[in-house]
């Protein structure tokens, strides 16, 4: 099987992992980036008011997102870009909560992905002092980006996979998880729970 994977990240409002404000993808396959995008999100109600010391780590103000389409208006359209890829973050744990409670709060049934951290898939790969998506990108090959920028760090994350893959010389994310012991987790889970008004 090819180096086929979408790599993912999420930028939040605020701590609620259901304030999802900015989401950017990176499609990848056979080991070359092939596709990306990015849009801002109008977090759901109840989850979107914006944290000053959120909106000093990725500059995003309520404002920009007022007309910005709704977690369920653009799950489709994220789901349609991922399609069955697994999904690779950058602290994975983080962005497929994201994923999986914006769902809840908003009554839509989580996506079936399996995910890969890169992060985790960086620290078995590389000898670094920090291993924070700049430091290990950089060991990546890739070079200064826009950090906290949703679709610069997919791009950034999705490097660190591709890199990872030639080193270890695996030809996919199960290969490349199994040569590095690094778990792929298993489908998102969850109940949608309609919000009560």
């Amino acid at each position: 099987m090819p180096l086929d994977f979408t790599a993912i990240d999420f930028e939040t409002a605020n701590s609620s992992p259901a304030s999802a404000c900015s989401v950017g993808l990176v499609r990848v396959r056979d080991g070359k980036v092939t596709a990306q995008t990015g849009w801002l999100i109008r977090p759901p109600a109840g989850h979107d008011e914006f944290n000053m010391w959120n909106i000093k780590i990725h500059g995003i103000h309520p404002h920009e997102v007022a007309d910005a389409a709704t977690w369920s208006q653009q799950i489709d359209r994220l789901c349609a870009f991922a399609g069955t890829d697994v999904l690779v973050a950058h602290n994975a744990g983080f962005d497929l909560n994201v994923l999986r409670r914006s769902c809840e709060v908003t009554g839509i049934a989580a996506p079936p992905y399996r995910s890969l951290c890169s992060l985790a898939v960086a620290r078995k790969t590389y000898d670094l002092d920090s291993y924070r998506l700049p430091k290990a990108a950089a060991a990546a090959g890739f070079g200064e980006f826009a950090h906290h920028d949703a679709l610069a760090d997919a791009r950034a994350c999705a490097q660190i996979i591709i890199d990872a893959a030639r080193r270890t010389a695996t030809a996919d994310v199960d290969a490349l998880g199994a040569a590095l012991g690094v778990m792929l987790t298993a489908p998102l889970a969850s109940e949608p729970q309609r919000a009560v008004a």
